[in-house]
């Protein structure tokens, strides 16, 4: 009896780990030219011929959300952080209904505004998942900045006027450098987990962790020409902001289209692929 009870306190012998296999569908990214974000804008400008009347409703709306971001920074400066915070909750859910027109031209199927105004219904909570992650980014970003600002300006936060004559003054140019350092590491952080995340969730209904990391994966595989493609957005919106974010009108559309055109570039799925399971991320 005294034998069994010793037995029963000794302590069981948990198991050895032993990792789930995988069952998830691996994207591949396969190697691309570095005219390939060329071609894509290429694709975006037939795109957007082909459907004028909605590549209109979409420019129009990001010109009037550029102008009221630059009213807001002109007039009352203290709101531009809470303007661009709603921002990037409208604004990429207008950037899905571009892809949805793109996906649809792409299928041969006809596609009304309604349906890209809708598209993201069924991808609300994954959307809603990667939004939050980029207005947490979005928040250091601004902290971030702030901090820049109070270690070189010790005499007190300047005006609007004055941050524009301090950005491009070439007397504070260590001020300069540190503002770049810091806003080019999370615009890289930013652009590597959006460039191809949610054309990703449009297309395969995708939780927001896979597509994240596949688009950072994008990035990782193509550096180079990912990097040409970004600075590519980036000059082609400095130009459409002058004068008066017209320019959006012709570019926001554009580059819309031209992003699908990239994420099925970039990312490849297996022939007859079902869609990721949300539980399974890659």
């Amino acid at each position: 009896m005294e034998q069994e009870k010793s037995k029963s306190a000794l302590p069981v012998m948990a198991a050895p780990y032993e990792p789930p296999q995988e069952s998830g569908i691996r994207p591949e990214m396969p190697p691309l030219n570095w005219f390939a974000p060329l071609t894509w804008l290429g694709k975006g400008f037939e795109d957007m011929r082909s459907h004028p009347w909605i590549a209109a409703f979409y420019g129009i709306s990001f010109m009037l959300m550029a102008q009221v971001l630059g009213y807001v920074f002109r007039r009352a400066p203290e709101y531009m952080l809470t303007m661009i915070s709603g921002c990037l909750l409208v604004g990429p859910f207008m950037a899905m209904g571009l892809y949805e027109v793109s996906r649809r031209k792409e299928q041969d199927e006809a596609c009304e505004l309604s349906d890209s105004l809708t598209c993201w219904d069924s991808h609300i909570r994954s959307m809603a998942m990667l939004i939050l992650v980029l207005m947490v980014l979005e928040l250091l970003w601004g902290r971030a900045s702030l901090v820049v600002f109070a270690v070189f300006f010790n005499t007190g936060m300047p005006s609007t006027t004055g941050v524009v004559e301090a950005i491009f003054n070439p007397e504070n140019l260590e001020f300069i450098l540190v503002y770049l350092v810091i806003g080019s590491g999370f615009a890289a952080l930013v652009y590597a987990l959006a460039v191809v995340s949610i054309p990703m969730i449009l297309d395969r209904d995708t939780d927001a962790i896979s597509a994240a990391i596949t688009s950072v994966c994008v990035v990782y595989a193509n550096p180079m020409v990912m990097l040409f493609w970004g600075s590519l957005i980036c000059l082609l919106i400095a130009l459409a902001l002058w004068p008066g974010a017209l320019g959006l009108l012709l570019i926001g559309p554009w580059l819309g289209h031209a992003s699908w055109h990239a994420y099925r570039e970039c990312v490849h799925w297996p022939e007859g692929s079902a869609k990721l399971i949300q539980s399974n991320p890659i």
